[in-house]
């Protein structure tokens, strides 16, 4: 996450291969000094692409993971290429349109359906005993297959002050306890008397799109009782989109900006809960050490507020597959396999600061081990985390669904526009012959 959420588009095969050219074009040439050389004759090249050109710890650790992997065998070489965010995704569905896709591919993982339906990638071929250790929010699926795997996960979680609560005589909510939507609600009013904060809460409404709004809001919707689709048939989002759990949570939502207690603006970089100007932050667990930097051992993280059908946070991030453009799909599925090692995974969550994606790997992580600083997102993503509905209607879902709350927020009639949401979606299924479902 890491603010890695952009807008995607509603299938892969939908959008015209002249208007990734330009983006292809600057993909290529930004990626000099990107990608491994000197490739030994007597190996066949393994091509891999990833988004890490930007983030100089996380291409550093696929590096090193990669000449471990060179060096542990003489059959496979792994070739990265690792291209800058921004371009990324627009180069990787270049290369799906055209059928150049490399053997390994890194993909957020809500997309990953979508690319399974669209038939760009092939399920796993890794040992059903490697996959059980996985967290399941690392683990994208498709009609019952496996299809990508990730090196981690993060959680979102309320940052809050132990100082604040204590003074505002608000309870210190626990995963065993969590506030209630009662709770939480007379929480940030009473915040809100007090007038020490600009806001009681930041939602981080600042990030103008992209899949933050589905990443970060849905489960609150989920925790109402409602959801996106209807998760039994996948084929509607009739009932779970707007029906009176959903009507519920987006008049709660909405009622959050009429009361004063969340800003409909603010700042994408979030700098709120960090300069004391709010007072609670619903935040990824990506963004806790920089918290315990500013406030020590004030800061808490702590669980999301359980709206009636239990606390709800959203799951997966990145993950790594295999395309079906792949002449050598074994020695790909030989190098996820040898990278799925506990010691590689700690390597990625010491570097990132994410959720180790097996126990073996966060008892080797001493900042998210039993007694770890950053212990709390490791327990808050087993007992919490949801993933994002596994079909390939998801892009759409998601894009529909932050106009939907974008909407609701600046006043919007709720019951109305959820019924456009419902319509809107359903629309996309038919269209698509309800995606294999």
């Amino acid at each position: 996450m890491r603010q890695r959420y952009r807008r995607r588009h509603s299938t892969v095969r939908s959008r015209p291969r002249q208007a990734f050219t330009a983006a292809l074009t600057t993909a290529a040439l930004l990626l000099a000094g990107c990608s491994s050389a000197n490739i030994p004759d007597s190996r066949t090249e393994i091509v891999m692409w990833n988004h890490a050109a930007g983030n100089p710890e996380e291409l550093a650790t696929i590096s090193e993971v990669i000449d471990a992997f060179n060096a542990s065998q003489d059959q496979y070489f792994v070739r990265q290429e690792a291209f800058p965010q921004l371009v990324y995704g627009d180069a990787i569905t270049a290369a799906a349109l055209t059928g150049d896709l490399p053997c390994i591919v890194d993909i957020d993982g809500p997309i990953v359906p979508n690319w399974a339906w669209a038939e760009l990638l092939r399920p796993l071929e890794i040992s059903q005993e490697t996959l059980d250790q996985m967290l399941p929010s690392t683990l994208g699926e498709y009609q019952d297959e496996t299809y990508s795997v990730g090196y981690y996960d993060v959680a979102l979680g309320i940052h809050a002050r132990q100082s604040v609560l204590e003074r505002y005589g608000i309870r210190i909510p626990s995963i065993e306890e969590p506030w209630s939507g009662e709770e939480f609600d007379a929480a940030l009013e009473t915040i809100a008397a007090g007038g020490e904060f600009r806001y009681p809460l930041d939602l981080g409404t600042g990030i103008a799109d992209g899949e933050w709004w589905s990443y970060a809001y849905s489960p609150f919707l989920q925790s109402f009782g409602g959801d996106q689709i209807d998760r039994d048939t996948y084929l509607t989002a009739e009932g779970a989109l707007n029906g009176p759990e959903a009507v519920a949570f987006g008049e709660w939502f909405q009622s959050l900006f009429t009361r004063g207690l969340v800003s409909r603006e603010g700042n994408p970089a979030r700098p709120e809960f960090f300069d004391g100007s709010v007072a609670l932050s619903w935040q990824g667990s990506w963004e806790a050490l920089k918290a315990y930097e500013e406030w020590g051992d004030d800061m808490l993280q702590l669980p999301p507020p359980d709206f009636g059908a239990g606390p709800v946070i959203g799951g997966a991030s990145w993950q790594w597959g295999v395309s079906t453009s792949c002449e050598d799909p074994a020695g790909a599925f030989e190098y996820l396999e040898f990278t799925l090692q506990p010691q590689y995974l700690a390597r990625f969550s010491e570097e990132l600061g994410v959720i180790p994606a097996t126990q073996a790997a966060t008892e080797l992580t001493p900042q998210f081990s039993e007694d770890g600083q950053l212990r709390p997102a490791v327990d808050l993503s087993r007992e919490f985390a949801m993933v994002r509905p596994q079909t390939p209607a998801y892009q759409v879902i998601s894009s529909v669904f932050e106009k939907t709350l974008k909407d609701i927020m600046h006043g919007a009639d709720v019951e109305a526009v959820l019924n456009r949401a419902v319509r809107d979606i359903d629309t996309n299924i038919r269209s698509n012959d309800g995606y294999g479902f």
